[in-house]
């Protein structure tokens, strides 16, 4: 199975620490974010992970030729001339991710408990193009999902900006992004934008014509440690399942 993890950002919220090397290597209790994500993914039976790179991304080609123990066949997609954002960073690796199974999509700054196989079997039995893990937290930007937990919508709650594309029914519930989806590789050959953009304007310009569902996911352990006072949580609670 194939896997991609966005590890190319900046890591502007962690500085100082990623003054000197990429966010994906800052540590938890020891280990890179890195390596924590790659150990979760082959837990789960994900062999083909491509990670994306920019940020000291020299830092991360040496890593994981440093970590070929784990047996798993990584490739790099190097954003060598600009950061892409997540969804130019997956169109970019695109030719990488050919697959005829779903393919799971992982920020490398997100450390959760959540059961990747039930994940999958949850997006298969839904027959969705793409599928999101949601969770009821406080955030300034929200998913907005139907009854039935398909997306219809994004709100920023800071500025009042709402999405709802024409034919989208009216939201029911506000949900924050927990950074993992699970993707159809046929997504990859809908996407219409180029250059820097995210993968949720992907999803928002789909909804209306596919199945872009939410997964709820609020009792599982999850953390953004994308923030100092964050790795300090993470470092006593975080235990990898």
């Amino acid at each position: 199975m194939k896997a991609m993890i966005f590890a190319a950002g900046l890591g502007t919220r962690l500085r100082p620490l990623t003054n000197d090397r990429p966010k994906a290597l800052v540590e938890v209790q020891g280990k890179p974010l890195l390596e924590w994500a790659i150990l979760r993914l082959q837990h789960f039976g994900y062999t083909d992970i491509v990670i994306n790179a920019h940020h000291f991304a020299e830092q991360i080609f040496e890593f994981v030729e440093s970590i070929n123990h784990f047996e798993l066949q990584i490739t790099i997609s190097h954003e060598q001339d600009l950061l892409l954002n997540t969804g130019g960073g997956l169109l970019k690796a695109a030719p990488l991710l050919a697959s005829d199974k779903a393919i799971l999509v992982a920020n490398v700054d997100i450390l959760t408990s959540l059961d990747l196989n039930a994940f999958r079997q949850y997006h298969e039995q839904q027959q969705a193009l793409a599928t999101l893990a949601i969770r009821k937290r406080e955030t300034s930007r929200y998913l907005l999902f139907d009854p039935d937990q398909r997306l219809v919508g994004w709100t920023n709650v800071k500025t009042g900006a709402i999405k709802l594309p024409t034919g989208a029914v009216e939201a029911s519930a506000k949900w924050g992004f927990s950074g993992i989806h699970m993707i159809e590789p046929r997504l990859l050959s809908l996407i219409q934008q180029e250059g820097v953009f995210s993968i949720i304007d992907v999803y928002l310009n789909l909804l209306t014509s596919e199945r872009i569902m939410g997964y709820p996911h609020d009792g599982d352990f999850w953390l953004d440690v994308g923030k100092p006072e964050s790795l300090r949580v993470a470092e006593n609670d975080w235990v990898i399942g």
